[in-house]
């Protein structure tokens, strides 16, 4: 199965944070650097979302309705019942990451290439996952308040400003200025994507660099990850099962189906981990634990899933195309009643 290659980097820069801490002035350096990252990332992501798509993807309003439900209230329901695992699978730190997974909004990219993948409803992919990550930058840390409460690593209502700072007010500027350079970042979408990744990846050195300083990783054994993956591909399973088997029931088509499963199953770490920074401070090392490890595990699952997806689309065009045409039977009798001059009743 695919392992996705930021993944692969993501780990290296956890390992570099673990061989090579910032320390002292390299911390405060690399804090205010990660900070500004942060920034930059979500004015990036308020210029490139199209004002006009995302009101013309209002008119599905059903299927992004499922989807922000399975998203933003299925989800962190399966998180707080996971609670009941703690001390046995879980340490407390990880669950607080484990419910954190649960509130971060659904992904973008993927979900709509999955959705491709699969030939589902891929227009609906991309506004479902457009209107999570923006509702998201909101809700998140609202539900985070609520349901992490003290608990969240120094979570208080300074984080909330520093949510409305650092991810809210860049988000508009980027919305409000897309007028003017949104061309531009249509026209440099690689060279902007990888400004994207790396700040990412400095946000993960700042937050794991300041998890070592402070000692954190002593607190997580072998036994504890092998619990964590349990639970989170048990996690994984179920929000499959409960967005295809729930929007069949919703009698919702085959290609809309697809796209509610992959909208709806998933979690971006591209929003998480800035969120996490913001919400968790020198504790986020731990906190985004949860969500990296089920990041890499739901692009492993859903690509063997699309591809299934694909492949009975494909059986199912092949028996419609060799079915021979048939006349149905009232049809035909009616026929032959003419042919031979009879009367039926």
């Amino acid at each position: 199965m695919p392992i996705d290659p930021y993944i692969l980097l993501l780990l290296g820069t956890v390992g570099l944070a673990a061989l090579i801490p910032a320390r002292g002035t390299a911390s405060d350096v690399a804090s205010g650097a990660s900070t500004a990252a942060i920034a930059f990332l979500f004015f990036l992501y308020g210029a490139r979302l199209s004002t006009r798509e995302a009101l013309d993807g209002l008119k599905h309003w059903r299927l992004h309705v499922t989807v922000l439900a399975c998203t933003f209230v299925a989800f962190p329901l399966l998180g707080l019942a996971a609670r009941g695992l703690v001390p046995v699978l879980l340490t407390d730190p990880l669950y607080q990451g484990l419910l954190f997974l649960t509130l971060v909004p659904s992904t973008i990219q993927s979900s709509i290439a999955f959705t491709s993948m699969a030939r589902g409803n891929v227009p609906a992919a991309i506004c479902a996952g457009s209107f999570s990550s923006l509702v998201g930058i909101v809700l998140t840390p609202l539900l985070a308040a609520a349901v992490l409460g003290g608990s969240g690593g120094g979570f208080s209502a300074d984080s909330l400003l520093k949510i409305v700072l650092q991810l809210l007010v860049p988000f508009v500027a980027g919305q409000v200025l897309r007028r003017w350079i949104g061309g531009f970042v249509a026209r440099h979408k690689k060279v902007l994507g990888l400004v994207d990744r790396g700040s990412i990846l400095l946000v993960v050195y700042t937050a794991f660099s300041e998890g070592v300083v402070q000692g954190i990783w002593h607190q997580v054994s072998p036994i504890r990850l092998a619990g964590l993956l349990a639970v989170e591909a048990v996690l994984l399973a179920v929000m499959l099962a409960l967005t295809w088997y729930g929007a069949k029931a919703l009698r919702f088509d085959r290609e809309d189906r697809i796209a509610i499963q992959f909208a709806g199953s998933k979690k971006s770490l591209a929003s998480g981990l800035p969120m996490a920074s913001v919400l968790f401070g020198a504790h986020a090392s731990l906190a985004v634990l949860p969500l990296m490890l089920f990041h890499q595990m739901q692009l492993m699952v859903c690509a063997v899933i699309a591809k299934r997806r694909a492949h009975d689309a494909e059986a199912d065009a092949d028996t419609d195309a060799s079915e021979p045409v048939t006349e149905s039977e009232p049809a035909a009798a009616s026929r032959t009643a003419v042919g031979t001059g009879t009367r039926s009743g």
